[in-house]
Parts: C-alpha cells; sequence; structure tokens
C-alpha cells in the first residue's frame, strides 16, 4: 500500500480533485490518508473486472481504517463516466457519487436521491437495474451500466475479502 496524492494515485488531478473533496464531506474532515490497496494478479484473476492500484483505496483518519473508496469508469451511451463508491470498514456501501458525466443525456443518474439506492448494499448482494434499482427515463444505458458497476464490484469485494484482502 502507498500513501495517495495527486501525483502518485494514477488519477487524473481532476478525478483525484473531486475524490478528496468527496471523502473530506462524507466524513466531516480536512484530513485523512488514502492507502491504494495492491491486488495480486491471481486474485485479479478471480474478478469480473481487475482492480488496479488506482481503482481501490483504504481511507484512513487520524491512523484509524474508516472505510474503502473505490473509483472507476462505467461506460455510457457513446463514452463513459467516472464515479466513486465509499463503503465502510464493513465493506457496506456508504455512498455512491457520479464524478464526471460526459453526455448531453443522462446525467440524472447523478442525482443524491436515485444514487441512494446503492447505499447499505454489502458485498456479495446481487442487484439487478429495473428490480432492486429503479429506473430512470432518458438515462436508461448510464443507469443500467452504473447498476451493472456496481453489482460487480459488490462481487469483487466479496471474492477479495474471502481471500483476506481487507483483514
Amino acid at each position: 500500500m502507498q500513501t495517495l496524492n495527486s501525483v502518485s494515485s494514477g488519477l487524473p488531478k481532476n478525478i483525484h480533485k473531486k475524490v478528496t473533496k468527496e471523502i473530506a464531506s462524507f466524513y466531516d474532515v480536512k484530513d485523512f490518508e488514502l492507502k491504494s490497496i495492491s491486488v495480486s494478479d491471481e486474485l485479479n484473476s478471480l474478478l469480473i473486472h481487475p482492480i488496479k492500484e488506482k481503482n481501490l483505496f483504504q481511507i484512513i483518519i487520524s491512523g484509524e481504517l474508516v472505510g474503502y473508496a473505490y473509483v472507476a469508469k462505467a461506460p455510457s451511451k457513446t463514452d463513459e463516466f467516472d464515479y466513486l463508491v465509499l463503503f465502510d470498514k464493513d465493506l457496506i456501501i456508504t455512498r455512491s457519487k457520479l464524478l464526471i458525466y460526459r453526455e448531453d443525456y443522462g446525467a440524472e443518474i447523478g442525482s443524491k436521491r436515485w444514487l441512494k439506492q446503492f447505499i447499505g448494499l454489502k458485498e456479495g448482494e446481487n442487484i439487478e437495474y429495473g428490480n432492486q434499482i429503479v429506473p430512470i427515463s432518458g438515462a436508461t444505458i448510464s443507469a443500467e451500466s452504473i447498476t451493472i458497476a456496481i453489482n460487480q464490484l459488490l462481487q469483487s469485494i466479496a471474492i477479495l475479502n474471502e481471500n483476506g484482502l481487507f483483514n
């Protein structure tokens, strides 16, 4: 693990800034540390989408682990968007946030009200767009895309946890 900063994080500066702002706001702190989590090639081979060092981080406040942050991209109709998922230390989603959306339509998936549907979901849970997650008219592709991405993340977090990554 290594300390995250905008130079070494591998995240673009604008994404890094949004991630740190969101974490500071959520935890109501100014100072915190992010440490990237390395996932071995062997463990990554078990996941639907490999997790790279710039995707998954520990959130540490005053020397104590308080949760995890996951940053990734998901496809939209003609481009992709960046999103953030925060987990508590028990691997339960505490917040999801659309960081950058690059389409003319479908940005409704960024509404706090719609994204609240993911709060409380935990590792290994299986969610489906249209069942547990309410569809959005006019944002079908992006809404389904982020639902699939978070579902796959929950499955991946479960595999990582089963293999001792979070111990």
